[in-house]
């Protein structure tokens, strides 16, 4: 996965507090005066450190990895999850983008099964690994659907 993610998430995790905190500061000043407007920007602010420091904590908990007969996700920080998808379980594979992402040339692969349980997320892959690792598991589960 692309270092550039955090940088992207960093980004959106500012514009958020800052409109946020600045809604919040404007509407709360105006009923309750000066006071108020200094929590909400010390609220403010300890949100923006705490979620600077979990950005790249979050990031490098995110892996995948390509077996003979399945593919494996883990992600989480605190609680780990281990995703197991055999490739013949696939029904599709998406490649999604929006436009921040497409900016910082990123994608999510996202794998579609049967069960919503197993369904996997593979988020900030550069926009060509994402499109060779959507053609190569979309040509694996044909395969392994094929030699059911």
């Amino acid at each position: 996965m692309s270092r550039k993610l955090v940088a992207l998430r960093r980004l959106v995790l500012v514009i958020t507090v800052a409109l946020a905190g600045g809604i919040a500061g404007v509407a709360l000043g105006l009923i309750f005066g000066l006071p108020a407007v200094l929590i909400v920007v010390g609220v403010a602010l300890i949100a923006l450190l705490w979620g600077l420091w979990l950005i790249p904590r979050n990031w490098r908990a995110w892996g995948y990895a390509e077996r003979l007969d399945d593919l494996l996700v883990t992600r989480g920080v605190m609680y780990r999850r281990l995703t197991v998808v055999p490739y013949g379980r696939m029904q599709f594979v998406d490649v999604a983008s929006g436009p921040l992402e497409r900016r910082y040339g990123l994608a999510t692969v996202q794998l579609h099964t049967a069960s919503p349980a197993t369904d996997a997320k593979i988020p900030g892959l550069p926009a060509a690994e994402a499109a060779r690792l959507r053609d190569r598991l979309s040509a694996l589960g044909e395969a392994q659907a094929a030699g059911l």
